[in-house]
Parts: structure tokens; C-alpha cells; sequence
């Protein structure tokens, strides 16, 4: 049995805790490997590790750490089938949506080769008499990063680069599903010239979490995952004077105008709704068609589409997903999709009989499709998280745009339209983070910034793009005059650069 320990100091080692947790391959049910759970003495090595690394790294000039990102960037590359397949593994997704995974995360890896552009201060030149002003960024020291099973790759390159490329040591705490591939990435940064200790990968459970939220060393936190546990990991990082980015939970709409190419619209919720099984944050689980009219003649296209999804073990390369990431998500799944029932949602296509043969104690879960779904059914409250799509009809316009601006989560939205007014106004009013017109999936590229609005997001400062760089780094103002500016005396008076 393949054992899964720690990166620490720039190596692989044994966990020691006694603790450990199963992982498994999402299509058999099969147990792969075991994973080390972290003692806190595993975690203050990770942490001694990173406070003896962070000041050397700090003071490497940025334009060098910039060539590690380089180098990572050509190894990203040159091994994206193996991380593909790996990942693929232990999360279930098919391997090309792996590599999609790993794509997202080497864009922002891309972004970052810019640091020594990003991290560029101002100055101001006789800001008073004899007075010069600048500003500096400068490493938070050490941060950490609590990532969830959904996106391996992607989510820890988020937080990783820009935190490394700003000069701070890193501490990641990916998920128990599916630790492989954040395993296999620390091996590639030291392969691409970072120095030992500047990353390191701690796996565990709660008790590591809260190891991390309470270490007086650590400056930093990033967390992605369910909104309960944002709430916690912000309330308790910020309790403790660390500053937190913490990311949870979502249920994106998508409206369907009575002006919409349907065709399009359609294929954009096949693929947004079910693409990676449900299991992304940015997933489409609720389409809005505007009146009834729009309303059946979408039905009418999206149940044939729903029904002939094929779903199949990572392997197989036709397959359109595969299945969900653990027993429980599956179980959980079901269970939600019979409470639609048992709340008057209308199920169209029934996935819930799905079985894979030769996989029959796999994860998978069947295609499901509701129709009639109302704001009050726990299937439209909840985020599902798995491959169910629930129509919600609207009357008109205001009614459609109603339902995402009182839903308690706004991660993205998306409005398919003809109208450019309609699609103005939509981006205009909608209180949500991320916006797609005509696009399903709008997940900013790496030099933007990625986060949600309301309970989808906890902090000032988001994902990626420029405000990662702000959120890893501290802002220094530096007043500078030299002797022959200064007037003998003391001045006793508020200074003003007059």
C-alpha cells in the first residue's frame, strides 16, 4: 500500500503522527493509498523550515525568483500528462479536465514571471522641501494555503506563486482526497530552482487547520472550500491578527433571455452544470429561463443532451465525467436529489438508477435534470455540488435577476442574450463577483482577479491577478530627508509638505 507523507525542507519524509487516512480511486471504491495526518510537531517543522528559508528567499532580487517560475512553468508542461493522470486518480474527473485543472494553475504560475514588475513601489520626488516619498512591497513572511479536493492543481498555484514570487516561504494543506498531485508539485518547484524550505506540504485534517490558524508564525492564511469553514478559518485567522482570504460556497445562475441563441445556451449548461461532475465552485446549478415560451423550448433541447451525457471511469477518454470524489459526496448527492422530489421539483432526467458496469462500487452519479424548482425547495438553497441542473422559471426579466441578487451566495453569474442593453444593464446591477455575458463559466484569467460576493467570500482581497500580490505583500511608506534639507530647531507642529 502506497504510503503519503510530507514535503518538508525540500524533501519527501515519513509522517510520524500515527494518524492516517484513506484514499481512493473514485471509479472502483478501492483504497490506493494511505495518507499521513500531521502532528503538531510535523507542522512546526514545516514552520522552523520556512522561517529559516523565508529571509534568503526574501532577499533574492525578484527578476531570479521570476526564472524559478520560468523553469516551473517549462516542467508544468513537460509533465502534464503524468499530473493529469495522477490527479485524475484520485479525484475522479476525466484526465482531460485534469489538464484543464493543471492549466488554470500554470496560467497564474505564467502571471507571476512578472513580479518584478508586480511588486514595483512609487516614489515621489520632492514631495516637501528636501523630502523625498516611496512606497515598498514587501513578504508577509509566511503564509499558508487550505485548499478542497476539487481543483488539486489549480487552487494551490493560486495561492502558492503569487505567495512564493513575492518572496514569503509557503505552507499548503491540501486536501485528504486527493494529495498526489500538490505532493508532485513542491518536487517540481525545488526541481525548477527554489530553495528547500520555502514550500512546504503538511497533510492532514482539522487539528493541522487549526494548527495553522493558530501558529504565531504564520502571517497569512488562504482557504478555499465550503462557506461554514471560510467563516471559521476567516473568523479565527483574523481573531489572531493574520491576514485572511478565505473562499466558500456557491450557487451560480445562469438567465436564459427570450432573445438567446438556445442552441448555444443549452450546450453552455450541459457543460457548465455537468463538466467535472458538478464539482466545481463556478458550476452552473441553476438555469433561469425567461417566460414560458423560453422555458419549454429549452426543456425541450436540454433533456435529449442531458440523457445522452456518458459517463465513465477517468480512463476512459469519451467519457463527458466521471464520478464524484468520495461515497459520502455520492450519498449526499442522491439525498438531495430525492428531497427535490419530496418537494414538488419535477425530474425530468432521472439519474439516480445510474450503475457503471464493472464499476459498480464506483462513485458515480447519474445525470438529473429539474424542472419547475422553486426559491423555497432546499435543492435550490443548497449548494449540491454534483451533476444536477435545477430550472427555475421567471416571468420576466426583473423576476430572473431577483433570484441571484437574494441568494445567499454570489460566486458567478452568467446572462445569455442578444440584447446588448439587457447584458449592460444585467453586469450593471448584479450583485455578484463574477460575471459571464454569453459565457457560462466566467472565471477571470490569472492577470485578473477571482472572488465571489455575500457568503461566497470572507477578506478584502481576492484570488490571483493584482490582488494577490497586495495580499501577500505589506505596503512601506518611506519618508526621506538628508541633512543639507534640514532646518535647525525642533518643530513642534503637525509636519505639512508645504
Amino acid at each position: 500500500m502506497n504510503e503519503i507523507g510530507h514535503f518538508i525542507d525540500g524533501t519527501r519524509v515519513a509522517g510520524t503522527s500515527g494518524r492516517t487516512a484513506d484514499i481512493f480511486n473514485p471509479a472502483t471504491g478501492q483504497v490506493t493509498a494511505r495518507l499521513a495526518l500531521a502532528s503538531q510537531d510535523e507542522l512546526q517543522r514545516a514552520v522552523d523550515a520556512a522561517k529559516a528559508a523565508q529571509p534568503g528567499w526574501a532577499a533574492t532580487n525578484p527578476q531570479r525568483r521570476a526564472r524559478v517560475f520560468i523553469k516551473f512553468v517549462e516542467l508544468l508542461n513537460a509533465h502534464m500528462q503524468e499530473l493529469a493522470e495522477l490527479l485524475s486518480s484520485e479525484h475522479g474527473k476525466t484526465v482531460e479536465d485534469s489538464k484543464g485543472d493543471i492549466v488554470r494553475g500554470l496560467e497564474v504560475c505564467e502571471f507571476v514571471i512578472g513580479i518584478p514588475h508586480l511588486m514595483k513601489g512609487e516614489f515621489t520626488e520632492g514631495a516637501g522641501p528636501g523630502i523625498d516619498m516611496y512606497s515598498i512591497r514587501q513578504p508577509v513572511g509566511i503564509g499558508a494555503g487550505i485548499t478542497p479536493f476539487n481543483f488539486p492543481a489549480m487552487i494551490p498555484m493560486w495561492m502558492f506563486a503569487p505567495a512564493i514570487a513575492c518572496g514569503n516561504a509557503f505552507i499548503l494543506k491540501p486536501s485528504e482526497r486527493d494529495p498526489s498531485v500538490p505532493m508532485r508539485l513542491a518536487e517540481l518547484m525545488i526541481e525548477a530552482g527554489l530553495p528547500k524550505g520555502v514550500l512546504q506540504v503538511v497533510n492532514g485534517d482539522k487539528s493541522s487547520v487549526d494548527g495553522i490558524l493558530q501558529h504565531p508564525d504564520i502571517g497569512a492564511v488562504s482557504f478555499v472550500g465550503s462557506t461554514p469553514i471560510a467563516s471559521y478559518v476567516y473568523g479565527e485567522a483574523t481573531a489572531r491578527g493574520k491576514r485572511a482570504q478565505c473562499f466558500g460556497g456557491a450557487k451560480n445562475h445562469m438567465i436564459i433571455m427570450p432573445d438567446a441563441d438556445l442552441d448555444q445556451a443549452a450546450d453552455a449548461l450541459i457543460g457548465a452544470g455537468y463538466g467535472s461532475a458538478g464539482e466545481r465552485c463556478m458550476a452552473i446549478s441553476v438555469a433561469v429561463p425567461v417566460g414560458e415560451a423560453t422555458a419549454d423550448a429549452l426543456m425541450a433541447k436540454l433533456i435529449p443532451k442531458v440523457e445522452a451525457l456518458k459517463i465513465g471511469p477517468a480512463t476512459d477518454a469519451s467519457a463527458d465525467y466521471g464520478p464524484v470524489v468520495t461515497k459520502a459526496a455520492q450519498q449526499k448527492i442522491l439525498g438531495l436529489v430525492e428531497k427535490g422530489i419530496a418537494e414538488g421539483a419535477t425530474l425530468a432526467v432521472d439519474g439516480r438508477s445510474f450503475r457503471m458496469q464493472g464499476y459498480e462500487d464506483g462513485f458515480f452519479v447519474g445525470s438529473c435534470l429539474f424542472d419547475h424548482v422553486t426559491p423555497d425547495m432546499d435543492i435550490y438553497k443548497e449548494e449540491i455540488f454534483g451533476p444536477v441542473l435545477s430550472v427555475v422559471r421567471a416571468a420576466n426579466y426583473e423576476d430572473a435577476i431577483a433570484l441571484p441578487m437574494k441568494h445567499e451566495y454570489g460566486n458567478g453569474v452568467a446572462i445569455y442574450t442578444r440584447d446588448g442593453d439587457a447584458a449592460r444593464d444585467f453586469a450593471s446591477r448584479i450583485n455578484i463577483g463574477m460575471i459571464g455575458i454569453n459565457v457560462p463559466i466566467p472565471t477571470p484569467l490569472a492577470y485578473h482577479s477571482f472572488g465571489g460576493w455575500k457568503k461566497s467570500s470572507f477578506g478584502d482581497l481576492n484570488q490571483h491577478g493584482p490582488d494577490s500580490i497586495k495580499f501577500w505583500t505589506r505596503t512601506k511608506t518611506v519618508t526621506s530627508r538628508w541633512p543639507s534639507g534640514i532646518k535647525s530647531g525642533a518643530e513642534f507642529s503637525m509636519p505639512v509638505m508645504r
